[in-house]
């Protein structure tokens, strides 16, 4: 059994992290095809802060609640749920609903818990790895030894590229704010990280791979990187945009694309149908959880903060100062 109330975070009105109200709900009843998981840690992600700062609204149908990925155990089941039991231990993504000791998911998106992974942990990597697999894997389609170039190596979605492109073998160019971040990504497995303050990438990537470029760019940046980054993809490479962090606008070389047969890409995940991201998660669970498992990919948290803390939190993660990612854990 479960109460019928429980303590989540909503955002009444934009603002900072003080925004974030502790509130007392409903706790929700999972629909058909959906499970009910009490919560055990919650990750914090970017989009989180745009949703507090009125910039991102959730997409219909989907909680006010904040937060887009968890782990805990599956405590209510909506009918049917094939594969998933009361009792289970589960990570799930979500649309929203995170930052909560209950939430809903649907019971495509719950994966197991790795083995040997804490609940902490495996909360810590549904958003990253659905993102990077339908984006690097998936929609680049990158071939065997083509190059990865991640801008923002020691992010949460970075550090786990870096990692899932190095356990298939390819080659990981990388880009992060300081020589800290730089050794984190090299021990992560990239092959070269720049820093970014203090090197140009254009130049550095088009030494080490003699002019011909990286094959496969994720981008979380956009606005004036992007014509710099079209100028390192080898020719039919491809570009996937994930995000907007330095700005909406830039000025692109047609002709330039044409000619060299680039291919442009951008996608957000959180809006798409559960049909598209259980395809996702199959692949995951079939290709990537026995890397899991062994520990060939591994979390990194660079802090885990008990859950009435969600505002402290919120301001670690805009600080940036942070390598891989921010937690919430819940004392349950």
């Amino acid at each position: 059994m479960y109460p019928s109330t429980m303590h989540a975070f909503l955002a009444p009105e934009p603002g900072s992290p003080e925004a974030l109200t502790l509130s007392t709900l409903p706790t929700p009843t999972p629909k058909r095809g959906e499970v009910l998981i009490k919560v055990a840690a919650a990750g914090l992600n970017r989009l989180d802060i745009f949703q507090r700062q009125g910039r991102y609204p959730p997409p219909p149908g989907a909680s006010d609640i904040l937060g887009l990925e968890v782990a805990g155990t599956v405590v209510a089941v909506g009918q049917p749920s094939p594969g998933i039991q009361i009792g289970d231990q589960v990570c799930a993504l979500l649309t929203g609903g995170g930052y909560a000791e209950y939430c809903t998911a649907p019971a495509a998106l719950c994966l197991p818990i790795p083995e040997g992974w804490s609940m902490l942990e495996a909360a810590s990597i549904p958003e990253a790895l659905f993102t990077v697999w339908s984006n690097i894997f998936m929609r680049a389609a990158i071939a065997p030894s083509e190059s990865l170039f991640v801008q923002g190596g020691a992010s949460g979605i970075g550090t786990m590229a870096i990692q899932l492109a190095r356990a298939f073998g390819h080659p990981v160019f990388t880009t992060a704010r300081n020589q800290e971040k730089c050794q984190a990504c090299l021990d992560l497995g990239a092959t070269i990280a720049i820093d970014y303050q203090q090197q140009d990438f254009v130049d550095i990537i088009k030494q080490v791979t003699h002019g011909r470029g990286v094959d496969v760019i994720l981008d979380l940046v956009g606005g004036s990187y992007i014509p710099r980054e079209l100028s390192v993809l080898a020719d039919d490479g491809r570009l996937c945009l994930i995000a907007l962090l330095g700005g909406t606008r830039s000025e692109v070389n047609l002709a330039e694309m044409l000619k060299r047969r680039l291919t442009m890409t951008a996608s957000t995940l959180r809006p798409r149908q559960v049909d598209f991201k259980a395809h996702i998660a199959q692949q995951l669970k079939t290709l990537v959880w026995p890397l899991l498992d062994h520990r060939t990919i591994h979390p990194v948290i660079w802090a885990a903060m008990p859950f009435e803390q969600a505002a402290a939190a919120h301001r670690l993660l805009e600080a940036g100062e942070h390598i891989g990612k921010i937690m919430l854990k819940l004392d349950n």
